[in-house]
C-alpha cells in the first residue's frame, strides 16, 4: 500500500461525494473492474495528495483536470505532485475535463493501452 496522510481521509470522502461531471463519467467506465479486470479507486489519498483515480496493480494515477490546473500556480502544483508520485513508482495520466466529456471512448482506450503496456513491461 502506498503511504498517505490519514488526515486526508475525510476530505477524500467529501471529494467522492462531490465529483465533477468528468470524474463521474470516467468513473462509470473504470469502476467494477471493467478494464482488464483491474480495481480502481477514486479520490484516493497517496502521500499528502488526493488523486482522482488510482489503479494499484498498474501503479497508475489518472487525473481529470479542470481549468485551475492550467494556470501558472496549478501547473507548478501539478509538477511538484507528479514528481513526488513518480518517486513512488507511479505513472501519471492527465486528461482535461473537456476531453473526458467529449472523447470518453478515446480516453478509456488510452487508459487501456497504457495499462496494457505497463503490465507487459518488466
Amino acid at each position: 500500500m502506498k503511504p498517505y496522510n490519514k488526515n486526508l481521509k475525510q476530505a477524500s470522502r467529501e471529494l467522492r461525494n462531490n465529483m465533477t461531471e468528468a470524474e463521474k463519467l470516467l468513473w462509470t467506465r473504470l469502476r467494477g473492474k471493467q478494464i482488464l479486470g483491474l480495481q480502481f479507486y477514486r479520490q484516493k489519498p497517496i502521500l499528502n495528495f488526493i488523486v482522482d483515480f488510482y489503479c494499484p496493480a498498474a501503479n497508475l494515477v489518472i487525473e481529470c483536470d479542470g481549468s485551475q490546473h492550467f494556470a501558472d500556480e496549478g501547473l507548478e502544483a501539478d509538477r511538484v505532485r507528479d514528481q513526488a508520485l513518480a518517486e513512488l513508482g507511479l505513472r501519471m495520466l492527465r486528461f482535461d475535463n473537456g476531453q473526458v466529456l467529449r472523447e470518453t471512448n478515446v480516453v478509456v482506450q488510452i487508459i487501456y493501452d497504457v495499462i496494457t503496456q505497463l503490465l507487459e513491461s518488466p
